[in-house]
């Protein structure tokens, strides 16, 4: 069963909001076995929106809205409806008390424009709206099912998971599989790249079906079933996992949808080690995707953001030699990785220390490209490890896929 979601507010197309109601819609959907093959957004115009819902019975067997039943002139949505199917709308008489008792029980008085958050249109079922006061709507015509909801997701999500969700099950999915869903986690490899590595798997997908996309730092593959249960489908995806780990065991670090922070903090926090970390170029930003992980404490015990060479000096010990002079490697270089991450360590009396220097841009520093980003692993009784990275992109994208990437070469040395 194919579905489109259609989103009703000019405000929505001027990127004021931001349209969260389709992703909430979609997941919920999913998990009915429903399939969501479009999401539309239309402004608040009565004939591109009676075109929209000409163009969705076309093509989709279940027709969701959301947005445009409030009181103003530019709410049309039941307006829209009403004409596509060829019906009058009226008050409804409940949804009308319901309206009235909200502004009596304030000692507010009700202006007419609030009557027409009561309006239903001719032979649908209302849906009450026990958190606002616009009334939503279901119904069954021709083979489609319509579901009206509110813009507003406080009023919108307990609608549909308390009335249009029984609904829905009532009279259209009486046949219909659920769609299970698994998150593969990977990091230390493009989103190209991956594809590439999967392709035979991608390009023979039947059931499981595999989706890849990406994130700035990470990948994520997202494989798919429909099944009858819960176990039916664990079974199915598992065996598509584990052939999916098998190409790519140095890159996927979990089967379910978390940050790689923190599967980090959490394993660190349960073996007991401790992290602490110098940054030069990410100015902390390490330090705030460690931090930002609730329960944190329970590992990293501090770090310092040593920006400039008199920091890297007085804080961390490191050579002059080794920053200023006519033969020094420089700030952005190997050797000053190495110390940054030894002396934290030691500073910190941690079992890790990270550490972070290069060219995050827009210009060269020291003569050097931007991009060009060293990090340091120190771990306590184990030669230190340093990784030379070689970006691209903009500050902001710099500094984070290098945050990124020492995160990634942390997992490998606790695997």
């Amino acid at each position: 069963m194919k579905a489109e979601i259609i989103a009703v507010g000019t405000e929505l197309l001027l990127g004021q909001i931001v349209n969260s109601n389709a992703q909430f819609l979609s997941v919920e959907l999913a998990a009915l076995g429903i399939d969501v093959y479009f999401q539309t957004v239309v402004g608040d115009n009565l004939n591109r929106l009676k075109q929209a819902i000409e163009i969705a019975q076309s093509r989709a067997d279940v027709i969701l809205f959301t947005g445009g039943i409030g009181p103003t002139e530019d709410d049309l949505t039941k307006d829209g409806l009403a004409a596509a199917l060829g019906r009058n709308l009226h008050i409804d008489t409940l949804a009308m008390e319901h309206v009235q008792r909200f502004f009596d029980e304030r000692n507010i008085f009700m202006t007419e424009n609030n009557r027409k958050q009561a309006l239903m249109v001719e032979g649908t079922t209302p849906l009450p709206n026990e958190v606002g006061l616009a009334v939503g709507l279901a119904h069954a015509h021709e083979g489609k099912f319509y579901i009206v909801l509110p813009g507003p997701p406080r009023e919108m999500k307990p609608m549909f998971t308390d009335k249009a969700k029984p609904w829905l099950l009532q009279h259209a999915l009486t046949h219909e599989m659920p769609i299970y869903s698994r998150m593969l986690k990977f990091a230390g490899i493009g989103e190209s790249l991956l594809e590439d590595k999967l392709i035979d798997l991608i390009r023979n997908q039947t059931d499981p079906t595999i989706a890849p996309y990406a994130k700035e730092g990470e990948v994520t593959v997202r494989i798919s079933t429909k099944a009858p249960s819960e176990q039916e489908a664990s079974e199915k995806l598992s065996v598509l996992e584990e052939q999916i780990r098998g190409i790519l065991p140095e890159h996927m670090y979990a089967n379910i949808d978390i940050p790689l922070e923190k599967l980090l903090v959490d394993r660190m926090i349960n073996t007991g080690l401790t992290l602490s970390a110098a940054e030069s170029c990410t100015g902390g930003l390490l330090m705030e995707s460690i931090t930002s992980i609730p329960g944190s404490s329970g590992m990293f015990l501090g770090g310092i953001v040593c920006y400039s060479n008199e920091m890297k000096m007085k804080l961390l010990n490191v050579p002059e030699a080794l920053l200023e002079g006519k033969d020094a490697p420089g700030a952005v270089s190997r050797e000053v990785a190495e110390v940054l991450a030894d002396q934290v360590r030691l500073i910190a009396d941690s079992d890790f220390g990270l550490s972070v220097t290069g060219v995050a841009g827009p210009g060269s520093s020291e003569r050097k490209p931007v991009g060009l980003v060293y990090i340091g692993i120190a771990e306590r009784g184990h030669q230190t490890e340093v990784f030379e990275l070689n970006l691209k992109g903009t500050r902001d994208n710099i500094r984070l896929r290098t945050v990124k990437a020492l995160l990634y070469r942390l997992w490998r040395r606790l695997e």
